[in-house]
């Protein structure tokens, strides 16, 4: 998963099966630590087909963009992530167990953030064009209320997750 504003890979889940309650386990988690989109955009995979994963999404009130099949390029950020992913590590790895190949992802996906620039991010890295956005995120949410935000609570009434609204 990438946000299309940072380009930060925010991340890359695998394993020997994905059922629909991953995705939205991914989903409630990112929900959570980066707050919750207006829309995600996804291609028509099997993962993100099911209506139960689009009936979560509308609850927590987050709209969705379909790709259509056969057209990759309306979703050229998330194409063009998965080419250097592909060209820049799978293809250049040998994996021998689930374990080295999240641990080997994990460490890639943190290069990928906070190392490599990006010409459309003005030669910065996705961490470094994510900080402003973080900090003007929490001085809008500070702005916005006469108590500070409980970190320790999934049900603060600036969160919206798991059905669970404000």
């Amino acid at each position: 998963m990438t946000d299309e504003y940072t380009r930060a890979c925010l991340a890359i889940e695998m394993g020997r099966s994905f059922t629909t309650q991953d995705v939205v386990g991914v989903l409630q988690y990112l929900f959570v630590v980066r707050g919750t989109p207006q829309q995600t955009r996804s291609d028509n995979g099997p993962e993100f087909v099911p209506k139960t994963v689009r009936r979560w999404l509308e609850r927590v009130d987050v709209k969705t963009l379909f790709i259509a099949k056969g057209i990759p390029w309306k979703n050229g950020y998330v194409e063009s992530f998965n080419g250097k992913l592909r060209d820049g590590l799978l293809n250049r790895e040998l994996f021998l167990s689930l374990e080295k190949y999240r641990w080997v992802i994990d460490r890639w996906r943190l290069d990928y953030n906070h190392h490599r620039i990006h010409s459309s991010l003005d030669y910065h890295t996705p961490a470094a064009s994510l900080r402003p956005v973080v900090f003007f995120r929490l001085r809008l949410r500070l702005q916005n209320t006469t108590e500070l935000p409980n970190p320790n609570s999934l049900t603060h009434r600036d969160t919206n997750i798991g059905g669970l609204v404000k």
